[in-house]
């Protein structure tokens, strides 16, 4: 595909995508002092690390030029999708409430994002998937073979970026969250052969999955500001909790009713994985309900009234209430954490941004 053909698809698929920003009600919380109107969408919650925000994007994009023609039009088109820049919010934001935002700042930045990419174009080639965010994944068109190896040329130059600075505390931080985010990807591989998740092992799947990222980020943030390596850990507990919020909210949108079709979207479903709404029906079913259950993931899995009748067990038997109680839960303790330390726009920034993410309406 050339680039020319490339750039036309892009600029195709940007006109066509439709994006939205909600507006939210405020959480009470005597532990921060925040005003009783409606929290702020994201452009509201950049506003402490704006400039901060526009210079990286520049020197992040003027970073990913290469020498190889083929590998510049990739990376040109990851950086056409980019999302809504809620990793170096954590990390710019985690920054400025410890210290002061730096050079080592913006390579902590740099690290998450290209670390993190690198991650999402090996996980479309793994999970087969031919959609990123509405857009097609490097795999669907490049295939297999480039998007592994854009995924591998990412990863070295995030590593290289930490080396380059001598930012090795950086590179520790983040390369335990690698680690943690493997180890999450192959124990839900390992589960969905049996589909015999419970719980507390659901949690340990999205706290390395996910929130092991969430928690890099806020502790690379902390550690670029500060040497003090308490105040890193906790950015790290903040991060942690919010990030397992963040993704039983993802877990919930699946069972929302998608505007085009009315109907629920079902993808977790779909893909045989075991979340945390549905674990909760089969925590309440008889063994006979459960063997059905798992039989309609396993092999049933694209029958759409039965996924449709699963669904509405799910709701029946309050599995949404449940994981909504539960996110709320790991919201609060995020908070908490957050709670204290010293008040300022940063923290008012990260609160505001937490419940963002909790909040969301996609």
């Amino acid at each position: 595909m050339t680039l020319h053909a490339i750039q036309k698809m892009i600029t195709f698929m940007g006109a066509s995508r439709r994006c939205g920003m909600g507006r939210f009600a405020p959480m009470r919380d005597t532990r921060c002092k925040m005003k009783k109107n409606k929290l702020s969408g994201l452009s509201e919650i950049k506003k402490p690390i704006k400039e901060e925000l526009e210079s990286f994007e520049k020197s992040f994009m003027a970073s990913m030029k290469s020498q190889v023609a083929l590998l510049d039009v990739v990376t040109r088109y990851i950086l056409k999708r980019k999302g809504k820049q809620m990793r170096p919010m954590f990390v710019f934001l985690s920054a400025g409430l410890n210290g002061s935002i730096n050079e080592s700042t913006y390579t902590a930045a740099s690290m998450i994002e290209l670390l993190h990419t690198a991650t999402l174009v090996h996980d479309d080639v793994v999970d087969d998937s031919n959609l990123r965010r509405g857009f097609f994944s490097i795999n669907a068109l490049w295939k297999n073979k480039i998007a592994v190896l854009v995924g591998d040329y990412l990863l070295s130059k995030g590593l290289l970026v930490s080396l380059e600075k001598d930012e090795f505390r950086l590179l520790k931080i983040v390369s335990n969250s690698v680690r943690e985010m493997s180890e999450g990807e192959l124990l839900q591989i390992e589960k969905a052969r049996k589909l015999d998740i419970e719980e507390d092992v659901y949690f340990e799947i999205i706290r390395k999955k996910t929130a092991s990222l969430i928690a890099s980020c806020c502790a690379t943030g902390a550690a670029s500001a500060t040497n003090d390596p308490g105040i890193q850990d906790r950015m790290w507990q903040f991060g942690e909790m919010a990030g397992i919020a963040f993704q039983i909210k993802d877990d919930l949108f699946d069972y929302e009713k998608h505007n085009d079709t009315g109907k629920p979207g079902a993808a977790d479903i779909r893909e045989q994985k075991m979340t945390l709404p549905l674990i909760h029906l089969l925590n309440k079913s008889s063994r006979a309900e459960k063997r059905h259950i798992i039989s309609t993931v396993k092999n049933h899995h694209n029958d759409l009234k039965r996924v449709a009748e699963l669904i509405s067990r799910v709701e029946a038997a309050g599995g949404l209430k449940y994981a909504h109680e539960k996110m709320l839960e790991y919201r609060s303790k995020a908070l908490e954490i957050l709670s204290g330390f010293p008040e300022n726009d940063y923290r008012k920034a990260l609160y505001e941004l937490v419940i963002y993410t909790t909040e969301r309406k996609k």
